[in-house]
């Protein structure tokens, strides 16, 4: 069994996977000022909350767009599992052949969806992982990641209007019961929860328009759930993507 850890700007996605079985998936909040040895007590708790031992994790990997937290966390397990965690960065096999400009800049956290939505679920295809930021990968039929784009994540969108407004309430991120709200609070849901699942459903078809072909969409990250359901087009929301594709990452450099 192995832990997986993806730190994101705004959580930290924690779990257990032993092959294709996954134990466990939780998010903690995302938080540079914590320590090591907080650290520690976090994952330790979600390992005692589920009953895993300590024992029974052979090893850990991580992912990471929060360059500060990396030493911290990876101290962390370390000091907690009494073992060395796989950081995925340059030097990581991935088996992904990716055809950016810069490689190397491509997110940790992209590299390991492509990798999992190759594996489970073929080429061509389009990744979606809405988190902060809302980003959009594309790997096209001949398994190459050929580039995307990053769009305002959903909570960031909502946030900079209730913000840089003065008459604008905090909201709930839900839908409405209609796209034409009634309400103030109404018309904030209908624009954000229906304004980005029009915006995603819009660049999967300028995407096709480009490919010239149309491909499988896939979509994950903490904030799928409350969008997929109102985009028009098809698309699997896989909330473990992230997981799988760290275990597949991690036993290709092991074995």
């Amino acid at each position: 069994m192995i832990l997986a850890i993806d730190i994101g700007n705004t959580n930290i996605v924690i779990g257990c996977i032993e092959l294709e079985k996954i134990y466990f998936v939780e998010r903690v909040s995302t938080d540079i000022s914590k320590t090591e040895l907080e650290y520690v007590v976090e994952l330790k708790t979600l390992l005692d909350l589920y009953q895993i031992k300590i024992q029974d994790i052979t090893g850990c990997i991580i992912a990471s767009v929060v360059p500060p937290l990396n030493n911290v966390v990876k101290a962390a397990a370390e000091k907690l599992l009494h073992i060395s965690p796989l950081l995925v960065g340059p030097g990581v096999k991935t088996g992904l052949n990716i055809l950016m400009d810069n490689p190397g800049q491509l997110g940790s956290d992209l590299v390991v969806n492509a990798v999992a939505g190759l594996k489970y679920y073929g080429a061509p295809l389009i990744l979606i992982d809405m988190g902060t930021a809302t980003t959009i990968s594309v790997v096209d039929e001949n398994r190459n990641y050929i580039g995307g784009m990053i769009l305002p994540g959903v909570r960031v969108s909502l946030e900079s209007l209730v913000n840089r407004t003065s008459q604008l309430p905090k909201i709930s991120l839900e839908a409405p019961k209609k796209v034409i709200g009634k309400n103030t609070v109404d018309c904030m849901k209908s624009g954000i929860v229906m304004g980005q699942a029009s915006c995603i459903d819009g660049m999967i078809d300028r995407i096709w328009e480009e490919l010239g072909y149309q491909t499988d969409i896939v979509a994950t990250g903490g904030l799928a759930g409350s969008i997929v359901p109102y985009c028009k087009k098809k698309m699997i929301h896989d909330n473990e993507l992230t997981l799988k594709g760290l275990s597949i990452i991690y036993h290709k450099n092991i074995e």
